[in-house]
């Protein structure tokens, strides 16, 4: 669609001409590698196509969708170094190319640069902004710890998983939509049916993000396939597969050649029908975001774009 490349466009040249200042070097150099390094920069077009979908003039809304992009890249440098993650977008992660201390010192510049930018040229609507965007990371906070809790655990249920991953992904997606809809003067009735929408589509994203780093292909996802089984990470596919197969805990507690144990267990995967009910939740929650579409007063035309982008995220590659 023309406006989603548009908004694509627009996004990557504003995160391009983000002005650093030029020292410590140590502090800003890695900032700017992990934000012009890709992505799918799926939150901020979010965060646009909302404010544009009320408003038709998404530009209104460009220091928070690069805020929202800032907070989510500074997420990201702490869960790779939390998960000791190598490679990120086919990239050393910065604690690999530089060391854990720059790593979370410049993550925690990037969340204080998150805040300023949410907060920049938002006029009357800043409280409720700021507000909402503060929300959001306390939520994302809370989801992390469930899932480091979950790593000492071998009975979390498969609904305990969607309620961290919900907090831990999906809230942001809820809240790029909110605050861009709040950007664009939309209601408070539809900002709030649009931010639930984008999070029946995070968990969607999420389910489909276990899925591939299991099955996905490792020159196109963009970092090794296997590291959740390595990692011992519950995922629904694990959590699925356990409840049918209760060999799986020894084989994932085993230490067996990395290549073999990634095989054992995605063949377990396979035979319980773990990937089947992967697939299905991954169709149900998808379908859901949908529906939640007909609730929202926005043009036939921006509820196309949402569409689009939610079938992107159920059925991407990458």
């Amino acid at each position: 669609m023309a406006l989603l490349d548009e908004i694509g466009d627009f996004i990557n040249t504003e995160i391009e001409s983000i002005a650093y200042p030029e020292k410590p070097a140590g502090l800003y150099d890695p900032i700017r590698y992990t934000l012009e390094g890709g992505g799918k920069r799926l939150r901020p077009t979010l965060l646009l196509a909302s404010c544009h979908a009320f408003c038709g003039d998404y530009r209104r809304a460009v220091k928070q969708a690069v805020g929202i992009e800032m907070y989510h890249n500074f997420t990201l440098l702490h869960d790779d170094v939390m998960d000791r993650s190598a490679m990120r977008r086919g990239k050393p992660t910065v604690h690999v190319k530089w060391n854990e201390a720059t790593a979370i010192l410049s993550g925690d510049t990037m969340l204080t640069m998150a805040s300023q930018l949410i907060a920049e040229n938002a006029k009357d609507k800043t409280a409720n902004v700021v507000d909402i965007f503060n929300r959001m990371g306390i939520e994302v906070a809370e989801g992390q710890q469930f899932d480091m809790d979950f790593e000492k655990r071998d009975d979390v249920t498969l609904d305990e998983y969607l309620e961290m991953i919900r907090l831990k992904t999906s809230v942001l997606l809820g809240c790029a939509c909110e605050i861009g809809a709040i950007m664009g003067d939309a209601s408070p009735e539809d900002a709030a049916r649009l931010r639930d929408m984008a999070i029946d589509m995070g968990i969607a994203f999420q389910l489909q993000d276990d899925y591939l780093d299991t099955f996905g292909n490792p020159a196109t996802f963009g970092k090794r396939i296997g590291g959740d089984i390595l990692n011992a990470k519950k995922t629904a596919l694990l959590i699925i597969a356990t409840s049918r197969d209760a060999s799986l805990h020894s084989i994932i507690k085993s230490d067996i050649p990395d290549d073999d144990k990634i095989r054992k267990v995605s063949d377990i995967y396979v035979a319980t029908g773990a990937t089947d009910e992967c697939r299905r939740l991954i169709g149900h929650y998808s379908e859901k975001a949908v529906k939640r579409l007909d609730e929202i007063a926005i043009s036939s035309e921006s509820k196309a774009i949402f569409r689009s982008i939610i079938q992107k995220s159920a059925v991407r590659n990458v």
